[in-house]
């Protein structure tokens, strides 16, 4: 926290990135995701083939959800395709 001139404390921000149980930033709203649709797989589930199927529907979306979080995560916050080459954009601005 630093201190601006008439004395007043001022919050600058979280110096640490997001994190939750292991689970950073942007992966927190996948893990949201996964555990709600896990809970409707448990309620169909448990609808259709009873209460203990539904159960291990939920455990199992559950954790292949988690699963998938974990090892994309490993990737980084930021992973995406990098496109080695030179690309030639022709007909940018046709009237």
């Amino acid at each position: 926290m630093a201190i601006n001139p008439d004395g007043y404390p001022v919050f600058k921000g979280l110096q640490k990135p997001l994190e939750f149980m292991g689970i950073r930033g942007r992966f927190l709203v996948l893990a949201a995701v996964a555990i709600g649709v896990s809970f409707v797989g448990f309620i169909a589930f448990s609808i259709i083939l009873g209460k203990l199927a539904g159960f291990i529907a939920m455990l199992v979306m559950a954790v292949a959800g988690l699963l998938t979080i974990y090892v994309k995560q490993k990737g980084g916050l930021h992973n995406k395709k990098r496109h080695r080459g030179v690309f030639i954009y022709t007909h940018l601005f046709r009237k």
